[in-house]
């Protein structure tokens, strides 16, 4: 299975160096917890300063506003995953049903363990009144993460691993179940008794969704 952890860290760095470097994501950091706290509407630089550790000055240094904050949260936490994604699509040797169950692994793996989880709550609750912010996940995120679900999907029907289905369909069923996760942990996680294992429903769509692209008159 290959999943994010795998990839090697960054080399090590002077002390000094390490500290300027990990500012812009002490600050994401914070950011987050501002946007999860009091929405994209209600936080404000200042407090995010605070949160930081950082002066109001030293925060404008590395970002020019809170939407600027908003869209590099959004480039950390789906940017880079989805660039891996696309990256392992492109050189992965096995079945398109062995890829397809990697890649849903790795999106359950982040949303099972992240406080990122909180971004799609935010972006279903205020985002259409940040025109811009609004455009930029549109395009950045869903348009470019559809494209690889596409690839997936388009791979397998040509290798015949898949049956015939409706890709534009399909690639939103995908993804669903994820949402409903990631909406799961921010809204409701906190009344369960003990936390929704999410890992185990991943597998579950995994096997039903796979049993669903099986070609005709064949059996998973």
């Amino acid at each position: 299975m290959v999943i994010l952890r795998d990839i090697p860290p960054p080399e090590r760095s002077p002390r000094w160096k390490r500290r300027k470097e990990a500012r812009p994501s002490e600050i994401l950091e914070a950011a987050l917890a501002a946007f999860t706290e009091k929405g994209l509407a209600g936080a404000r630089m200042d407090d995010i300063a605070r949160r930081a550790g950082v002066t109001k000055g030293t925060l404008y240094l590395y970002f020019k506003s809170k939407d600027d904050l908003f869209r590099a949260l959004l480039s950390e936490s789906f940017g880079e995953r989805l660039r891996f994604a696309r990256d392992l699509v492109d050189r992965f040797d096995g079945s398109s049903a062995e890829l397809l169950a990697t890649i849903l692994r790795v999106v359950g793996d982040f949303v099972a363990t992240t406080d990122h989880v909180a971004l799609p709550k935010l972006v279903i609750g205020e985002i259409q009144n940040f025109p811009e912010l609004h455009r930029f996940y549109r395009e950045e995120v869903i348009d470019r993460g559809m494209g690889v679900w596409s690839a997936i999907l388009e791979r397998g029907i040509a290798r015949g691993e898949f049956r015939p289905v409706a890709v534009e369909h399909v690639i939103r069923i995908c993804i669903a179940p994820v949402l409903l996760a990631a909406i799961w942990r921010t809204l409701f996680e906190s009344f369960d008794d003990e936390p929704y294992d999410v890992r185990a429903m991943i597998e579950t769509h995994i096997d039903i969704l796979l049993r669903g692209l099986a070609p005709e008159g064949e059996k998973r």
